[in-house]
């Protein structure tokens, strides 16, 4: 093994490390030789989730936190390191995705819905990490997921683009800011991945059609495709990587 990759003594917390591109990433860290926590919204999925992982091997645990809730957040932090002593990385995966609702229709409740848990639940995850990092000294990593509408026009998904395209701008300044504490930030940015999310859409022939001839790779993602970044993300191999964007998206973007 390339001991850059070895994460064992490592630990993480994977916000919505329940489902999808979390899961995937939980699971790949766990192969590497990490402790993880997950965290999901939904009680049940979030503990089915702890019993597959589990069974793959490797020691994880998972908390039920809402992360657009700041008491829950911080609860949920220190629970986690309760349970694994320290945190060396943290995922901030966790979102929702919109309704596909054009602006001059949108309720102000609809984007505040988005907004909250999408760019609301970044920061509150994020500042209880850096909070510990830097008071524990030593450094860290920090990833928030974004996604491709943060650098691209995604109609009817002004707040869901909007709430993506603040979250990398955050980044960008967390890296600057938490530097002199060793602690990195970066972002990744989906395109479009297989998963309970998308699966309305990926069901929908016109969208299908309209969209696949636009990925260079010519498929779509899989949560699999996640795990490499996220093991590179929290190694030594990335310790000079900070505030950049990781495009995760088969060429779409580029096309």
């Amino acid at each position: 093994m390339y001991k850059p990759f070895d994460l064992t003594g490592r630990t993480a917390v994977i916000t919505g490390g329940n489902g999808g591109i979390g899961f995937g990433m939980a699971r790949a860290l766990l192969d590497s030789g990490a402790h993880v926590t997950i965290w999901g919204s939904n009680p049940a999925k979030t503990e089915a989730a702890r019993e597959r992982l589990a069974a793959g091997g490797g020691k994880v645990d998972s908390l039920v936190c809402d992360v657009s809730d700041e008491a829950a957040v911080d609860r949920a932090f220190a629970d986690s390191l309760s349970r694994m002593g320290r945190v060396d990385a943290c995922f901030a995966n966790a979102g929702v995705s919109s309704k596909g609702t054009p602006l001059i229709e949108m309720p102000y409740a609809e984007f505040q819905r988005v907004l909250k848990v999408n760019l609301d639940g970044v920061f509150l995850t994020f500042r209880a990490a850096a909070r510990h990092m830097a008071e524990r000294g030593g450094g860290g990593s920090l990833v928030a997921t974004a996604s491709t509408a943060a650098v691209e026009g995604a109609a009817r998904n002004s707040h869901y683009g909007a709430s993506k395209g603040a979250v990398t701008s955050m980044c960008r300044a967390l890296a600057v800011e938490l530097a002199r504490h060793q602690i990195r930030v970066n972002s990744i940015l989906p395109g479009w991945i297989e998963t309970d999310m998308t699966e309305r859409s990926f069901n929908n022939d016109r969208f299908r059609d309209n969209v696949m001839p636009r990925i260079p790779a010519r498929r779509w993602g899989s949560i699999d495709d996640f795990g490499g970044a996220a093991v590179w993300l929290m190694s030594d191999a990335s310790s000079y990587m900070t505030g950049e964007q990781m495009l995760i998206d088969g060429g779409y973007t580029k096309f």
